[in-house]
């Protein structure tokens, strides 16, 4: 049975469960909606919780406080001021706002995870959330302050009470939250028993922005490998390393695909068949391109796979089951998720490392003494410094990837007095892997411009390859050579927010 289904006009359907993909469309802007099936299961769970909450058996968050007040008994009256109360006291997020694309994000990742009818929310409080995605509407979120998946969700569902913030799709600002859902046609929900600690409970802070950190870089992985080729080609590189009989030597599937597409990007290429047999072998970084690019996308598929399956998990706690004497609620650790914490550790020193293999190839480029080409990529004038500083930057990039290399996942943390002493942090894991992306894309925008720039200077672009001279024309559609004539930071940042927006096979097919 198919997890989802996207219709015809664009909107996606969830059934069984959303894939990464699909939290990373919504996120994007793209409307969903629940299949029949999916409200079956939200209001099967909604009738165990009412079944629960009726026998009035001890359930944690429920019946009893949260974290070290699990112990502390909450009467009938007072459980649906516990969920309110819930909400506003885990909504102390700091700093910067979250953009809207990552809080929309991690609310169409609660929406899968309420639908698998184990949260006990009722369809009403599922409804709502949709209708604000949907409508564009989006709550404001601060950025820090989570140690896992609390400070976000609470500040979302805050907007679902009429209150906190977001930010109306009418003319983008802030506004508070009764208002926002009064410019949708919708009213504030009153809370009941157990939907307070559902709202703020769960994995959709980490799996809702892994999803979108994959889609981002996806579309990096793609140009990494354009980048190298270019920069391949200016320095002559032997592309005996990209032949079939080197890689299956090594069973990397990772590592096969980036040899094959590095072959075709470099096919036909007067400049790579002239420089045949140059030299013995080539500097790692650049022999080493299918080896490391291909590992980051093993990497990528592995935290891929582990996104999926979380989003296919139950991931509240307690979870409402049913037994043959009827529906019950269990506590166990399901909104932890060391998986996504350990999987984009992983993915964020990938990211890193190909930060690390890029500024490497761009140093190459700039000392004459190894590339053959003009020094620093400058004029011949002797008043031009070209990319001297360019590969400063690129350096410190790398180093700041170093520091934000080390895991999260090990940073450990004691909070609720003891009752939760042991944190796994993958929000943290990533959110910084996205800061590390970050700094690799600028990265791989400086060696793309110095590719461009040492093309130029000597003279090659009529003997690239088909495909690379479209890289390098796409580069000089947007911005001229360089010739110290203007701040070389504007046509960074300008041309990474191109390379951001248009995917590989929009320039050149691989």
């Amino acid at each position: 049975m198919p997890h989802t289904h996207a219709s015809s006009d664009g909107v996606i359907e969830l059934k069984e469960s959303l894939r990464w993909r699909d939290v990373a469309a919504v996120a994007e802007g793209k409307r969903v909606i629940l299949s029949a099936a999916a409200l079956a299961r939200v209001t099967a769970g909604d009738d165990r919780r009412r079944t629960i909450v009726a026998s009035g058996d001890r359930v944690y968050g429920v019946t009893t406080g949260v974290g070290a007040l699990s112990e502390v008994v909450v009467s009938r009256e007072a459980q649906s001021a516990l969920s309110h109360n819930i909400l506003r006291s885990h909504a102390v997020g700091v700093g910067a706002l979250l953009p809207p694309v990552e809080t929309r994000a991690i609310m169409v990742a609660a929406v899968n995870n309420f639908a698998h009818g184990r949260s006990g929310v009722r369809p009403a409080v599922v409804a709502q959330i949709l209708d604000l995605l949907n409508a564009g509407c989006t709550p404001s979120v601060p950025r820090d302050g989570s140690v896992g998946y609390l400070t976000h969700m609470a500040h979302i569902a805050l907007t679902l009470v009429g209150e906190g913030a977001a930010m109306s799709p009418v003319d983008d600002r802030e506004t508070d939250g009764a208002a926002a859902l009064a410019r949708i046609g919708r009213e504030p929900l009153r809370l009941e028993a157990k939907e307070g600690l559902s709202l703020v409970n769960g994995t959709p802070c980490a799996t809702g922005m892994g999803a979108l950190l994959l889609a981002r870089l996806e579309r990096w992985l793609d140009w990494a490998d354009a980048i190298a080729a270019l920069t391949f080609e200016c320095l002559e590189g032997q592309d005996v390393i990209f032949r079939p009989e080197s890689t299956t030597l090594r069973a990397r599937p990772g590592m096969a695909l980036v040899a094959a597409r590095m072959a075709k990007l470099l096919e036909g290429s007067v400049r790579i068949e002239a420089a045949r047999g140059k030299r013995t072998q080539d500097a790692l970084s650049l022999r080493t391109i299918p080896h490391l690019h291909g590992a980051v996308r093993d990497v990528w598929t592995n935290a891929a796979d582990c996104v999926d399956r979380e989003l296919a998990s139950v991931t509240d706690n307690p979870a409402l089951l049913d037994s043959a004497d009827g529906p019950f609620a269990m506590s166990e650790a399901h909104a932890v998720s060391p998986d996504i914490g350990l999987a984009f550790d992983q993915l964020g020193v990938a990211i890193a490392e190909l930060g690390m293999i890029s500024e490497r190839r761009l140093d190459r480029m700039l000392n004459p003494m190894l590339s053959g080409l003009p020094a620093f990529l400058a004029g011949a004038s002797g008043a031009e410094s070209g990319f001297m500083i360019a590969q400063y930057t690129a350096s410190a990039l790398v180093s700041a990837n170093r520091r934000d290399g080390l895991p999260a996942s090990l940073d450990g943390g004691v909070t609720s007095a003891l009752q939760e002493d042991m944190l796994c942090h993958a929000t943290a894991a990533v959110t910084k892997a996205q800061a590390i992306l970050d700094r690799t894309a600028l990265i791989l925008t400086i060696e793309l411009l110095a590719a461009a720039q040492a093309c130029d200077l000597v003279g090659c672009v009529e003997k690239l390859a088909p495909r690379t001279r479209q890289v390098f024309g796409f580069v000089r559609s947007d911005v001229a050579r360089y010739a110290d004539d203007r701040p070389l930071a504007g046509d960074i940042a300008r041309m990474k927010a191109r390379l951001a927006e248009t995917p590989v096979e929009r320039v050149v097919p691989v």
